[in-house]
């Protein structure tokens, strides 16, 4: 397709794939989409292996990485510099309270020997490190979230003629990143898998895009949140995006990082079966409803710690729970969750990646056709 952000990065069409898993991210790129390959579960010499890999297997596609480097940190961690002091600092209520909700599940206490390692979480230092990976390879985009990009990503990634991309979930926040040189605006709506704000995609996409054009910027959109089919691509498309970005239909692919019990539990799954919490990664993210949900923001919490407190405690409690489910532990599935969008609801079957992608060039071209048909053009 002939618009600006097939230009900008050299995709034959603007299906935008976020995936942690890189047999998503090529067999979207080799299917003419673009895949982008999610960088904050890995420590920076995982990141490393996992771009080569796609280095050599992607057949010289286009992709992209998407880091997260916090703008703000919770003044509560500021002083905590390295995993371990963190771990330090986790009370030892949190993680009674994390032992309480495996155990009563059937699921073993968390070891200490399962601590994340340094190098690893969503912090600004390892998103520095994670950012320097990534310019080491042939990306043709790099994307941050939680707050405006870094002005050393934009200005290492425009000296090597690569656009940087922002998500955002308000119009003010799409203003502040075009502002700071961003090229790719990716308008985020609450229906999205993670970190999300509260405006629905119908309402907050054509608000962006007024936005920036009303200020005088020619940034194109990307329309992200709840998007599933060709069809709400194209209806986004009509609303003045330049593509989609999708992350939880992908979640549903023969390729995916995802477990079994994951992804039959997607494709059971309602739209109403998503929750927005902190109880993850301290700040609010949209998950797959589950009963670590239920106790973490139920009334006997101690709430939620503060990022990147929170992963310390649930990432280790999570690889615990998925491990316990494969082996038909009927408590650690009602555990098991990952983040995913409301979208979940139009997900059917477990599909390739490749499959997705094909659906979704048919389903715009049949949108796309059936608008034009409604005007009279032939």
């Amino acid at each position: 397709m002939n618009n600006a952000v097939c230009r900008m990065v050299g995709c034959e069409f603007p299906l935008f794939a976020f995936s942690h898993c890189r047999d998503v991210v090529v067999a979207v790129s080799k299917a003419g989409g673009f895949g982008v390959l999610g960088a904050a579960a890995f420590s920076p010499e995982e990141f490393e292996r996992e771009l080569a890999w796609i280095d050599a297997h992607i057949d010289g596609a286009p992709y992209g990485v998407d880091v997260l480097v916090p703008e703000t940190i919770d003044p509560r961690v500021t002083a905590l510099s390295t995993n371990a002091a963190r771990a330090k600092a986790i009370s030892p209520e949190h993680r009674a309270f994390a032992t309480g909700v495996l155990e009563s599940h059937g699921v073993a206490a968390v070891s200490d020997d399962m601590a994340l390692p340094e190098g690893v979480g969503i912090t600004p230092e390892v998103g520095v490190a994670l950012m320097e990976v990534a310019f080491r390879h042939p990306i043709k985009m790099i994307a941050n979230a939680l707050g405006i990009a870094p002005p050393r990503m934009i200005e290492e990634a425009h000296k090597r003629g690569i656009p940087v991309g922002a998500l955002v979930g308000a119009k003010e926040h799409a203003l502040r990143q075009a502002a700071a040189g961003v090229d790719i605006i990716v308008a985020q709506g609450g229906e999205a898998g993670g970190h999300c704000g509260e405006v629905a995609t119908i309402v907050l996409v054509p608000e962006v895009v007024r936005a920036l054009k009303q200020a005088g910027y020619e940034t194109p959109v990307l329309a992200a949140g709840g998007i599933m089919t060709g069809s709400q691509m194209a209806g986004m498309m009509a609303m003045g995006a330049q593509g989609a970005w999708c992350g939880s239909v992908w979640l549903a692919t023969t390729e995916a990082e995802t477990s079994e019990t994951f992804r039959d539990k997607m494709v059971a799954a309602r739209s109403r079966d998503t929750v927005r919490s902190k109880s993850r990664t301290g700040k609010p993210a949209r998950q797959l409803k589950s009963a670590w949900h239920e106790a973490w923001d139920g009334p006997g919490s101690p709430g939620a710690l503060p990022m990147p407190l929170m992963g310390l405690v649930s990432e280790p409690s999570f690889r615990q729970i998925e491990k316990a489910a494969a082996t038909g532990n009927a408590g650690a599935k009602e555990l098991v969750s990952y983040f995913v969008g409301q979208g979940v609801g139009l997900v059917e079957q477990v599909r390739s990646a490749r499959a997705v992608v094909q659906d979704f060039r048919e389903e715009f071209a049949e949108a796309a056709g059936g608008l034009l048909a409604m005007i009279g053009d032939e």
